[in-house]
């Protein structure tokens, strides 16, 4: 099994930081007005609802305006989860979450959405009810981006909200709500003084009151040592499981992994602190 404690060295952030890629041919993306300051429009046919997601990225505006890696990774698993429920890294946990007595739509939370492609994607391919969040600042470019993609979404029974969601904000939680059986987040875990706010949503989200069945899905592009640092946080009060790892591509020593997170069995959230402590 993968370790993040065994590869000593780290990963050229500069050089992987937005590469593509992905574990596909090539041909399932494609990306128009590559000028670097200019709106690029990257389309991404979705063979499963033989439809076509059209991202908006602004890389002027900054990271949180452009697609990263390990979305595409998780794009690309959605759509065989969809295609092959019975056999991709993603059904064990996806057909836990959907089977019961009271079968309804999934409700998908999706931390740090950035352009919105794998929240859009996961309302498009399960079905669900996603709410997309991230900086109040990237907001309105993810409206853009959920509504120029409503006919997707609705033409296969989902549909995507967006709202504001600051890490390590409990406010922002209780706003947005808990009412989630799955998260999902993509390359999320890099700048080192995020660590702890993320942590602190997530004991925030898995760890309240009634959130037995709530996990996430978390793709991971490694690019630097001290991200062990998160993970060694994490599962002293997760249970983290690697689902899939990808194949390094692009001359990279690396590909993308994607982990299933969920609360270890005795834990509950102080609510006071925010901390995580045994029962």
């Amino acid at each position: 099994m993968f370790n993040e404690e065994d590869d000593e060295d780290d990963i050229n952030p500069l050089a992987m930081l937005l590469s593509d890629h992905r574990a596909n041919d090539g041909k399932r993306s494609t990306v128009q007005n590559q000028g670097a300051l200019e709106p690029q429009l990257q389309r991404h046919y979705i063979a499963s609802v033989d439809s076509t997601v059209v991202i908006r990225q602004l890389p002027s505006q900054g990271l949180s305006f452009q697609l990263w890696p390990a979305a595409t990774t998780l794009v690309t698993l959605l759509d065989e989860h969809r295609r092959h429920p019975g056999t991709s890294p993603l059904s064990p946990t996806l057909s836990a979450l959907s089977d019961g007595p009271n079968r309804r739509p999934l409700k998908v939370l999706e931390l740090g959405s950035g352009t919105g492609l794998v929240g859009i994607v996961a309302a498009a391919t399960l079905g669900a009810k996603v709410t997309v969040t991230d900086l109040p600042h990237v907001i309105p470019n993810l409206q853009f981006n959920a509504g120029a993609n409503g006919s997707v979404s609705t033409a296969n029974g989902g549909v995507v909200q967006v709202a504001p969601l600051s890490w390590g904000e409990a406010d922002d939680v209780e706003e947005v709500g808990r009412e989630f059986d799955l998260i999902i987040a993509s390359d999320v875990v890099y700048h080192d003084h995020l660590y702890e706010p993320l942590l602190k949503t997530l004991q925030n989200l898995l760890l309240g009151e009634g959130q037995g069945r709530m996990v996430m899905v978390m793709a991971h592009l490694r690019r630097w040592k001290r991200e062990s640092a998160f993970f060694k946080k994490a599962k002293k009060v997760f249970e983290v499981e690697v689902l899939h790892v990808d194949r390094p591509c692009d001359g990279s020593r690396v590909g993308v992994i994607v982990y299933r997170f969920a609360g270890k069995q005795g834990r509950k959230l102080n609510v006071v602190s925010g901390s995580a402590k045994g029962v």
